[in-house]
């Protein structure tokens, strides 16, 4: 049973996922991804991108002036990336495909399906693939937003609907184990955001007691074609499961409206709280409809095939993302920057980062500090490793939580106030990676991820400059003492303090790690 928990609260975590209310009247009648009728899952592919449509006039003639590039912009602030998804969402004219591991039942939730609602009322054909480790009771929900008929959507690696989750952990381990962490939205097949983020309020900076640290790219010309692909590939394999096979369609049609009402009522609420700002336009249309602000490169889309969750996968190893994304970071020449918030090095990565320094290059490490990770585990796992990661040389940076939001209410116990979410890296200031893809044993080997490198100074210079900027203020850094003990530096109303233990966290919280640490679990991690 430690294992199952733990499987909870690493990775498989961040709890509460989905979107709708209870509606009633649809049976569960499925028992895991095996034989599924054709009827059920018909094959479907992104369109080709339409030259008329609103975003092809706007991006046909500045992807035709950039051959062989394409456009990116960094979505930094939360507001703007909620705001950047829902305007998207309301000028789509053919199609919205969306991937996420995981959808909260929050306003951030809402108004982000009732766009995917309205969008489907103009006659787009609105896709949505989510993992399904967060889905449960919201069976009926999903079915009921599936019975639109612009709609559909598809569960990745579904659980049994015969019995209680749990006993899938016990009975069928190696198979629900894995999941899908994937992240990316796609509109018209023309333009596509990828990263860290998934969907709820957390993610967009609007929740006062919460806040994740997150990065995404939006990205226009081929690169969207490439990610399509790679949904397509999602969409169609054999471990992405309509829901309509594990629920019986709804048989009202009333339910649908039910929900709508709801919704309404829902976006209505948002609109007073900071989400507001996410429906004002004014935010995006600065470079979502000229371009001006877009970087164009050459880039990399790196993705795990959909296999990677299926058994036999281990002979396939070479075509997994980690080695899409070795040689980049083995090309390093000067610096290395990784920041990760789950971040579970082991001996192997250990020594990866030691062959680094040995070769002369700076390497910074960006991590959660104990008292802004949200998952306890990782950290133990994380820490273990930190006095020979400061031996070899390796630059360690512990984000702190944030003050003002450190004695609020905090939901479940692992849960951080504010905790980094960014899963990045930087080549020498040249190459920069974003992404879904964390620097531990579970997104190696377990979870399926995606991210895209992108070969562009112009985005990951300023990245890393504003990076080290904040990092003495907003960060602990880590180094030995003379008796090689670790201590946390901190930059605090411009005085050096000095902190022996992990800063801002109880006894019981470092006891509770401590012993973490002696459980045989990091393959988990």
């Amino acid at each position: 049973m430690a294992t199952m928990h733990v499987l909870f609260r690493c990775g498989l975590v961040l709890t509460g996922l989905v979107l709708l209310t209870t509606v009633t009247g649809c049976a569960a009648r499925f028992g895991g991804p095996s034989q599924i009728p054709p009827a059920l899952k018909p094959p479907s592919t992104a369109p080709d991108a339409d030259p008329t449509t609103r975003f092809g006039r706007s991006f046909t003639p500045l992807v035709a002036a950039h051959p062989g590039q394409s456009g990116f912009y960094l979505l930094n602030n939360g507001i703007e990336a909620l705001a950047t998804r829902l305007l998207l969402s309301s000028r789509a004219e053919r199609s919205i495909d969306a991937q996420y591991y995981l959808l909260h039942a929050d306003l951030a939730g809402y108004v982000f399906v009732d766009q995917l609602l309205k969008a489907a009322d103009r006659g787009v054909r609105v896709r949505l693939l989510l993992d399904d480790i967060t889905t449960k009771g919201h069976d009926v929900g999903l079915a009921v937003l599936d019975s639109h008929p612009h709609i559909e959507v598809r569960i990745f690696n579904p659980f049994s609907r015969r019995t209680a989750r749990w006993w899938d952990f016990v009975t069928d381990m190696g198979r629900v184990n894995h999941r899908m962490h994937n992240k990316s939205m796609t509109f018209d097949n023309q333009i596509t955001i990828v990263g860290g983020r998934n969907i709820g309020e957390e993610y967009f900076d609007a929740r006062p007691d919460m806040n994740y640290n997150d990065l995404d790219l939006f990205c226009i010309g081929p690169v969207v074609q490439e990610v399509s692909q790679a949904f397509d590939t999602y969409w169609n394999s054999a471990v992405a499961v309509p829901v309509r096979a594990l629920v019986d369609a709804p048989k009202d049609p009333r339910e649908l409206a039910q929900i709508r009402q709801q919704f309404d009522a829902h976006v209505a609420a948002a609109k007073q709280t900071p989400y507001r700002a996410a429906f004002d336009s004014a935010l995006t249309e600065a470079f979502a409809f000229r371009g001006e602000h877009l970087t164009w490169e050459q880039w990399t889309l790196v993705v795990d095939p959909p296999e990677k969750a299926q058994a036999g996968f281990e002979a396939r190893r070479s075509e997994q993302l980690t080695a899409q994304l070795r040689p980049t970071a083995d090309a390093a020449q000067t610096e290395f920057v990784l920041v990760s918030p789950y971040f579970v090095p082991r001996d192997r990565g250990v020594e990866w980062l030691r062959g680094m320094r040995q070769r002369g290059l700076r390497v910074v490490v960006v991590t959660n500090s104990l008292s802004s990770t949200d998952v306890s585990p990782v950290h133990a796992g994380y820490s273990r490793s930190r006095k020979a990661l400061l031996d070899a040389g390796v630059e360690l940076w512990e984000m702190r939580d944030d003050p003002a939001r450190r004695d609020r209410e905090r939901r479940g116990l692992g849960h951080s106030a504010s905790s980094l979410h960014t899963k990045a890296f930087a080549v020498d200031r040249r190459y920069l990676f974003v992404g879904s893809f964390n620097f531990d044993p579970r997104s190696v080997n377990i979870n399926t991820e995606m991210g895209i490198v992108v070969d562009a100074p112009e985005l990951a210079a300023p990245a890393v400059e504003r990076l080290f900027q904040v990092l003495p203020t907003q960060a602990y850094r880590l180094r030995l003492d003379a008796d090689g003990d670790i201590e946390w530096v901190a930059q605090e109303h411009n005085t050096e303090v000095v902190y022996r233990t992990e800063p801002h966290t109880s006894f019981w919280k470092r006891f509770q790690v401590g012993f973490l640490r002696l459980l045989p679990i990091e393959e988990q991690l």
